[in-house]
């Protein structure tokens, strides 16, 4: 049925991610992902006004 990501295929993946995004572009992908991740995040948990606050002060 469903197996996990293993090593071959997280390969693949990473070539795939060098052809379209080129190799200097790929950390600035990830950095944007990353902060769409933890922004995601802190508006599940409601802390969005609360960090707000704290930037505020």
């Amino acid at each position: 049925m469903l197996r996990s990501i293993g090593m071959p295929e997280l390969l693949i993946i990473l070539g795939v991610a060098v052809l379209l995004f080129g190799g200097k572009k790929i950390p600035e992908v990830a950095k944007g992902l990353g902060e769409g991740i933890r922004n995601f995040k802190t508006a599940l948990k409601g802390e969005e006004k609360a960090e707000e606050e704290k930037k505020q002060a």
